[in-house]
């Protein structure tokens, strides 16, 4: 997978770039989600933390937490604690004042490196990523983590950008994530690479089949694979 980053002028890691991103758009990042995901997103989110209800974790990890949203919607499996876990100090601020506002004390926001977890071996019950792996800088490093954090028959579920294949969505979504997108996003967030580097990243993403491959390579098992909404993002699901 080729690398590619927010600011290309920028000599430093992807990693630290991204983290420059999101504190740049943290503020309006939720309002940009939703609205240019048309609410879809919210949907998503639902239907990932569905996959959990049987197993009823109760320590839930989840990485790249940005703002909160999918450790907020994973407090409907009735956990007893949620921690999540990002780069984005910004992000992360927006997040805590959305959980003092809410008074959800069962969620806990830390600034860590989704390639060094700072958590024992089979420390959760469950991991869940909603739009971040895509973020990391090596993929195969940030997923290992994920597996060795998690307890053995544990779930993994990660919600992801894909790339629609079929006519017209293949059509419509190139023009949308390509021209419509990035306009509105730079418009907004006012940070002009940023919503360049979405579908730029998506592009480059190994989605579906590849990345299932890449999660058997890593011994995660029995890994799935279901696109949603024709396609637009996936919904991964692994175990330990």
């Amino acid at each position: 997978m080729s690398v590619v980053v927010p600011y290309k002028e920028d000599p430093g890691a992807k990693k630290q770039q991204v983290a420059r991103m999101f504190n740049s758009i943290s503020g309006r990042y939720d309002f940009l989600n939703h609205f240019l995901s048309l609410g879809i997103d919210r949907t998503w989110r639902r239907k990932a933390i569905s996959r959990l209800k049987v197993s009823k974790p109760k320590r839930i990890l989840d990485v790249a937490t940005g703002t909160g949203d999918f450790a907020i919607e994973a407090l409907k499996l009735n956990p007893d604690q949620v921690i999540g876990v990002d780069i984005s100090d910004g992000m992360l601020e927006v997040g805590r004042k959305k959980l003092k506002a809410r008074n959800l004390d069962r969620i806990e926001l830390r600034n860590a490196d989704s390639e060094k977890l700072p958590f024992e071996d089979n420390y959760f019950d469950a991991v869940i990523v909603a739009f971040g792996v895509r973020n990391f800088e090596n993929l195969e490093l940030g997923l290992g983590e994920m597996l060795r954090v998690v307890k053995p028959g544990g779930q993994v579920v990660i919600l992801e950008f894909s790339k629609p294949s079929k006519f017209p969505m293949k059509q419509l979504y190139n023009v949308y994530f390509t021209t419509i997108l990035p306009t509105i996003g730079r418009w907004i967030s006012r940070d002009q690479a940023a919503y360049r580097y979405l579908p730029e990243s998506v592009k480059a993403f190994p989605d579906g089949k590849d990345f299932l491959n890449v999660l058997s390579g890593l011994g995660y098992k029995n890994p799935q694979c279901d696109p949603l909404t024709f396609g637009i993002s996936s919904l991964y699901q692994g175990s330990k």
